[in-house]
């Protein structure tokens, strides 16, 4: 009887240990629409609601961590699309908006409030006035051709765009209360798991992912980020002439291409940004440095020109007079009596000249109509009350 007693005490035991196990595990994911329509006492998805306290926080996922995207009141209707543990997606309220990254959206011509989606897998987050859009959290992913309605403005590169269709928010399920138990057919677009916010956010909360190999992708890419960021600033770290970006850049667009990057993808679009800027900086950098070679080319060639000039007029610094050589036969031929004359460049007589005796006699017809610099003694000339160099020395002047 007493070992009947103790098995019966030791499966009860068990049996509260199993509750309590029960209790600690987390789910592996929250309930899918399905799931939830098939609970006892459970509404049909979608179902209207209603708001039951004022100031309740509409938030960008299924939590109390999650940024709020606004606030709704008592009395105020909104539109449950699924459930996940105590939180209800709703259809975005009047007020609500999303933002989209510029890029990879074109202006309808026909309609310019009307944007048309340029790529694939398109990412669009869940717009909010206290939280830039780089800090966002995803919402959906919209497909090339699709279109959004554009509100007017930008912000970091970002339209701000009304909610699209299956861009969904997330309120307390506590404080709503359903209006009826079925309202028809279930949602145009499968509700998406929520995207985590940024480690840097302070309404970070986590949210398991659509799948593991999702998940896994993701990681891999921010991973790849990181050790890019790091090549990044070893690339930086080299004299700006010799910077090289193209590698870097081609992986990061691969990045961002890719429709499972998730949070690495907004990561790499923003670095891209930076590669723009360091990249045009070593173009300045590169122009600068053509301009400031041409520049001291210049200047050598002037500094040479000037050289050459001071030492010209140093060696010229021997002539007693400089000027055009030209005939002059008022006073005979003979060599002993032979005189030139010397003419400034405006035309006039500056003085005569005749060789001295040492040197009578040598031929001078090669330098006439040139301009000489003479070397030799000044003498009165009385015949025109002028100058006579007696010269020692002819030589041509450049």
């Amino acid at each position: 009887m007493k070992s009947y007693s103790n098995l019966l005490i030791v499966v009860i035991l068990l049996g509260f240990s199993s509750v309590g196990l029960g209790q600690i595990a987390p789910p592996a994911a929250g309930p899918t629409p399905a799931a939830d329509a098939n609970a006892v006492g459970a509404p049909q998805f979608p179902y209207d609601a209603e708001i039951a306290g004022d100031n309740v926080y509409v938030r960008s996922g299924p939590g109390s961590n999650y940024y709020d995207c606004g606030k709704l009141n008592k009395g105020d209707k909104v539109k449950v699309v699924s459930h996940q543990f105590s939180w209800s997606c709703i259809v975005p309220p009047p007020g609500s908006f999303s933002w989209i990254y510029v890029p990879y959206v074109t202006i309808d011509p026909d309609n310019p409030g009307t944007g048309i989606v340029t790529g694939d897998g398109v990412r669009v987050y869940a717009g909010s006035d206290l939280v830039k859009p780089i800090h966002s959290t995803l919402q959906l992913k919209l497909d090339r051709g699709e279109k959004v309605k554009l509100l007017g403005e930008q912000k970091d590169n970002y339209y701000k765009i009304a909610a699209p269709t299956g861009a969904y928010l997330w309120v307390s399920t506590n404080l709503t209360k359903p209006l009826s138990t079925s309202t028809g057919p279930g949602p145009t677009r499968v509700v998406r798991a929520v995207e985590p916010n940024e480690p840097n956010d302070a309404n970070t909360a986590t949210v398991a992912p659509v799948t593991v190999k999702d998940s896994t992708v993701e990681q891999k890419m921010v991973k790849e980020y990181e050790a890019l960021t790091k090549k990044l600033l070893a690339e930086r770290g080299k004299p700006i002439d010799q910077q090289d970006y193209a590698d870097i850049k081609k992986s990061l667009d691969e990045i961002v291409k890719n429709k499972d990057a998730g949070k690495a993808a907004r990561y790499c679009e923003f670095l891209l940004k930076q590669v723009e800027r360091y990249e045009l900086a070593a173009a300045v950098s590169r122009e600068l440095g053509l301009q400031n070679k041409q520049l001291e080319a210049t200047v050598a060639g002037i500094q040479k020109a000037r050289t050459t000039r001071l030492s010209q007029l140093k060696d010229l610094g021997r002539f007693v007079v400089i000027g055009k050589l030209q005939t002059s036969n008022i006073y005979g031929t003979e060599p002993e009596l032979k005189h030139y004359r010397i003419v400034g460049e405006s035309g006039k007589t500056i003085c005569y000249a005749r060789p001295d005796t040492a040197i009578a006699g040598t031929d001078y017809s090669k330098l006439i109509d040139r301009k000489v610099g003479l070397v030799g003694t000044i003498a009165p000339h009385p015949q025109t009350g002028g100058a006579l160099i007696k010269f020692t020395e002819i030589a041509e002047v450049k």
